[in-house]
């Protein structure tokens, strides 16, 4: 089956998993993984709270989701569509799970480790290297975080 969504439509649905998060009281921020075929593997928001695991972003979930449904922790060729630049322990996972992209939407100037304040994806200390493209609805990403965060003051 050939998968013919755009990078924007993958995104969309990254922020309807976000937006689904914010409502249950959680940071808003959504991820929707894509097996090497095109084909969703997983899809989740952000649940730190609702599990009571600061493990628990959305990176982290589609990962343990993914890697469950395939019996394998690595996850070669896969892209990664996500609504914030991972931060350090979500870009560390990926590039131990060996995602080949990551797209994201809204940078994170005091956390990002996929260039903004850190670049752990890109790392020649690292043996796996991911690609990055960033900016995919970042207007939409962002609002959605700084929203959130005015009605929480």
């Amino acid at each position: 089956m050939v998968n013919t969504m755009s990078d924007n439509q993958y995104m969309s649905q990254a922020l309807e998993l976000a937006r689904a998060a914010g409502e249950n009281g959680e940071i808003p921020v959504g991820a929707v993984l894509l097996a090497e075929d095109g084909m969703v593997m997983a899809g989740s928001g952000n649940r730190s709270i609702a599990t009571s695991d600061p493990s628990g972003h959305a990176e982290i979930c589609v990962l343990r989701e993914a890697g469950t449904k395939i019996g394998n922790y690595r996850l070669p060729g896969a892209t990664l569509y996500v609504t914030l630049e991972p931060c350090p322990m979500c870009a560390g996972a990926l590039v131990q799970a060996r995602i080949a992209r990551i797209i994201f939407g809204a940078t994170d100037p005091k956390m990002g480790a996929c260039g903004s304040a850190f670049n752990l994806v890109d790392s020649d200390s690292l043996n796996h290297r991911i690609d990055v493209r960033q900016g995919i609805l970042a207007k939409e990403c962002g609002d959605l975080l700084k929203n959130f965060f005015a009605e929480r003051r």
